[in-house]
């Protein structure tokens, strides 16, 4: 059973992306000035960022996720991108757009509202993070970016979603572990504790 008590849950939606779409990111990995390299087991494509949630409230969300039903979709990559105007906080690898991967991405939207959970109010942009930038000149995420506009990705089949806790580690990026995967066609298997959280 779930420990119930007050420690809180840090999660996340997400499609994982598979090993041939994830390792030739890896070669997109350098000259940035103020880049933090993500590690490859930290890809993902963000569907709804939840925030801090009690047990109970991951174990509600579970039920809610577990009950989407959308069919499995094409999904590839196509260019890169960075985030903050005038001072670039990440870089990533830009996601294909589609009405199903949007249409998931509001069903697990959704789940959070019937919660009451609050969300951050910004566009859903669909990508894999590649790093976070600390003081990285703008020039230069934009020179970055342009270097890799012209990277593809082979399509994937996006045939389910995972609910992921991150972990905070000291002197190491957070650790993403997957507590639930959904099947796009099939029932869900379950929320489970994070290791020593039972």
């Amino acid at each position: 059973m779930l420990n119930t008590g007050a420690v809180m849950l840090r999660l996340f939606a997400a499609l994982p992306v598979p090993p041939e779409v994830s390792r030739p990111l890896l070669t997109l990995q350098k000259d940035l000035p103020g880049a933090s390299w993500r590690p490859e087991e930290n890809f993902h494509i963000t569907l709804c960022f939840y925030g801090e949630l009690s047990h109970g409230e991951a174990r509600d969300l579970d039920d809610l996720l577990g009950a989407v039903d959308r069919p499995a979709f094409e999904i590839a990559l196509e260019g890169a991108g960075w985030f903050g105007r005038r001072e670039p906080t990440a870089v990533w690898a830009r996601v294909r757009e589609s009405d199903e991967l949007r249409a998931l991405a509001s069903q697990c939207e959704r789940a959070a509202r019937r919660l009451g959970i609050a969300l951050e109010k910004r566009p859903f942009t669909p990508h894999i993070t590649l790093a976070y930038c600390h003081g990285t000149p703008l020039d230069e995420a934009r020179a970055w970016t342009e270097r890799h506009q012209a990277h593809r990705s082979p399509p994937w089949q996006a045939s389910h979603f995972h609910l992921y806790s991150s972990q905070s580690r000291s002197g190491g990026p957070s650790r993403y572990i997957a507590e639930a995967d959904y099947p796009l066609s099939g029932p869900l298997s379950g929320f489970t504790a994070p290791e020593g959280m039972c």
